[in-house]
């Protein structure tokens, strides 16, 4: 069975613990859940998907809003934040929300958290194009929310891993605001054929960032790689790293996440 929960890459042994091993939430940040069942005035009404929050401290003045990949849900990077460096950062509220359960073809017809339907080992040549546009109607809606809450759109990071990831990208890039930043992890442009006429010329020059291993047997490298030569032909900033993983999260990894959020929310703002 085909699942993209997320793994952190232990260097110091064969061991790679799962995510239910990562490092618990530090007492001092906190924790609260986005009510589930609030609609926001979208072009498309969505109900606002349930959340995990963590925030670095009280007040934020930015937002990360990460997104898991197939079969995890908002659990799967919580623990991570705490071991993120963000010196020199203002207060940021992280957001992780869990993505409905739904039959995922790939793995015959079981049912797991997914934002959308995964049609063949390819990922690419059948692509479940309505369930990927329903889960950006419901990332733009809590995108909405963070802007109701008075984070400004341009201190926004959308974050994702494999699917997520896929996510992050294509929701990311057809915003009509301009982000702080797209983190785009161990994933692939999905719908990239219809990429040029949809995408925004608001996230144009938006700052992205891709990690991929290069032992990844999930997503395989290559897919990120023509991912990435897709964005910068059109021009996109595009940060390209590399670490000796599978589908994973590598500790150098985690420096250079803490290193672009510094980099692209790290000033005061206005």
């Amino acid at each position: 069975m085909r699942h993209e929960k997320k793994q952190v890459q232990n260097q110091q042994q064969d061991h790679i613990p799962t995510h239910k091993d990562a490092p618990t939430v530090m007492a001092s940040w906190h924790n609260s859940a986005i009510p589930p069942h609030r609609f926001l005035n979208l072009s498309k009404m969505t109900t606002l998907l349930p959340c995990i929050e963590l925030e670095s401290a009280t007040n934020p003045t930015a937002a990360v809003i990460w997104l898991h990949g197939l079969g995890a849900d908002g659990n799967d990077f919580a623990g991570l934040v705490p071991e993120l460096d963000l010196e020199g950062c203002q207060p940021i509220r992280f957001v992780f929300p869990h993505a409905p359960s739904m039959p995922v073809t790939i793995n015959g017809g079981y049912v797991m958290p997914a934002w959308y339907d995964i049609l063949g080992a390819q990922l690419v040549d059948r692509q479940d194009d309505k369930g990927i546009q329903k889960s950006e109607w419901a990332i733009q809606a809590l995108i909405r929310h963070e802007v109701e809450r008075g984070i400004a759109h341009e201190r926004i990071v959308l974050a994702g891993f494999s699917q997520g990831c896929a996510m992050a990208l294509h929701t990311g890039l057809r915003l009509p605001h301009r982000l702080a930043g797209i983190m785009a992890l161990s994933g692939y442009l999905p719908l990239a054929d219809r990429f040029p006429s949809e995408r925004h010329a608001a996230n144009a020059a938006t700052p992205v960032f891709m990690a991929h291993g290069t032992q990844d047997p999930v997503v395989v490298v290559k897919r990120g790689e023509d991912s990435r030569d897709a964005l910068m032909a059109l021009g996109h900033p595009v940060e390209w790293h590399t670490y000796p993983m599978p589908h994973s999260v590598h500790p150098r990894e985690i420096a250079d996440i803490s290193a672009f959020l510094q980099r692209v929310l790290g000033t005061t703002p206005q």
